[in-house]
């Protein structure tokens, strides 16, 4: 028995879209290291995503790809598409405005994750989800304040499209439990880079990226995005979309934190604080939850009938 497959439901759930945000946390930062045109970086994404899905895919499901492929449906082709819309958004945004105002912006899915949930999978969240995505929403603001006048309009309409369709996305996927929507996201990275490759031609001298760029798009597109994205796309199935989106808030301090280290960027005390909040803020969270868990396991099991076993006394 594997070590992931003794982990309770929730911590699956809980492993898996933190490590996803783990390995995305440098998505950010490394579009703005490869500094390339916006159909260019939207083609090579594209396309070595989608190269790195189908290989993930074909390692987790050997004969079976096809059929996993069957289990996704309709459902399936609709989180494609909205996940290509979430990819040319959060380029897109990063191409037009700071990184910080973009990672905000895209913290705002787990509020639009939480209203869809509750308008079309009719859950109730408690409290304290509320309480700490207020919390985090209030961190990410602090985090960004300095950046905030920064952005164009246009890379913020971007960033908010992203958001948008991430929320929805992971809420489409709660609606087929037990279906694994990972492996549909090759499609996502064929239709992006088709797309961006026309316009990359039709631009006057469309050109190979130099090989330092090549270096980091490579990383980039086919290591990074393909392993974090499909942890991701796993989580709404043991967590609430709005859970989920909760934890990719790790992404957006850890990939901020990042690009003040790497860019040489200097952040302000209240960016600081804000971070602070954050992190604070999902660890208690997290601990508080387990306790909660612990405690229901017990109850349970003190609850389960005792049996005797009497075949001593014969």
């Amino acid at each position: 028995m594997s070590r992931l497959s003794t982990l309770s439901h929730r911590q699956q759930g809980l492993l898996l879209t933190g490590g996803g945000a783990i390995i995305m946390a440098p998505d950010a930062l490394l579009i703005k290291v490869a500094d390339l045109p916006d159909a260019e970086i939207l083609m090579w994404r594209g396309f070595l995503s989608g190269l790195g899905f189908l290989l993930i895919a074909l390692l987790r499901y050997g004969r079976g790809t096809l059929a996993a492929y069957r289990r996704c449906g309709w459902t399936g082709i609709a989180v494609a598409l909205l996940f290509s819309l979430t990819t040319c958004g959060f380029v897109l945004g990063n191409q037009y405005t700071k990184a910080g105002n973009v990672l905000m912006i895209l913290a705002s899915s787990p509020l639009i994750a939480a209203v869809l949930s509750w308008v079309i999978l009719k859950e109730r969240l408690p409290r304290r989800t509320w309480l700490a995505i207020c919390l985090c929403m209030l961190g990410i603001a602090m985090i960004a304040l300095d950046d905030a006048g920064a952005g164009s309009w246009v890379g913020n309409a971007f960033a908010l499209m992203a958001a948008t369709t991430l929320a929805i996305n992971f809420t489409l996927c709660r609606t087929r439990p037990g279906v694994d929507m990972s492996p549909m996201l090759v499609f996502n990275g064929i239709v992006v880079g088709s797309i961006a490759g026309l316009f990359w031609l039709a631009g006057s001298e469309p050109t190979l990226p130099a090989t330092n760029q090549l270096a980091v798009v490579i990383l980039l597109c086919l290591i990074i995005v393909p392993c974090g994205v499909t942890l991701l796309q796993r989580g709404p199935l043991y967590l609430p979309s709005a859970e989920v989106g909760l934890l990719l808030l790790l992404e957006v301090v850890v990939g901020t934190l990042l690009a003040w280290w790497i860019l040489g960027e200097q952040p302000a005390p209240v960016a600081m604080v804000g971070g602070v909040l954050v992190l604070g803020t999902l660890s208690a969270k997290g601990l508080y939850e387990r306790r909660l868990e612990l405690r229901q396991r017990a109850v349970l099991e003190a609850a389960l009938p005792v049996t005797v076993d009497r075949s001593s006394t014969l």
